[in-house]
């Protein structure tokens, strides 16, 4: 069987922090670790979710909720999750079914049209 392409979500805010750095570049930073084929931190204006607080940009603060999507093969993003499991202050983590239209290669690799393939 095929191992298809998902796309994974991690839910959390700007201002989550584990001890001292923020929780998206640390998913992030352990993502590129990992060698899945891309991350990106997207931001919300404005959410909540299991508590009532609302999360949204203040003047003197950012306290935005934040989406961190990861995609690659459905297999990787399973294992990662792992590298996830001791992480403070994540939301939900979804993992969705995706078409995939275009998949550039990366670069100085040659095309196969799926990453790490």
């Amino acid at each position: 069987m095929s191992d298809p392409i998902k796309l994974m979500r991690v839910y959390t805010d700007e201002a989550a922090y584990f001890g001292d750095r923020k929780v998206f570049e640390i998913v992030t930073e352990r993502a590129r670790a990992a060698g899945l084929a891309g991350v990106t931190v997207l931001r919300a204006i404005i959410g909540f979710g299991h508590t009532p607080h609302v999360h949204r940009r203040h003047v003197l603060d950012d306290d935005q909720a934040l989406i961190i999507e990861v995609l690659d093969h459905e297999s990787k993003l399973r294992a990662f999750l792992e590298a996830l499991s001791g992480l403070e202050h994540l939301g939900p983590i979804t993992l969705e079914a995706v078409e995939v239209l275009r998949w550039p290669a990366r670069a100085g690799a040659e095309p196969t049209g799926l990453p790490g393939r």
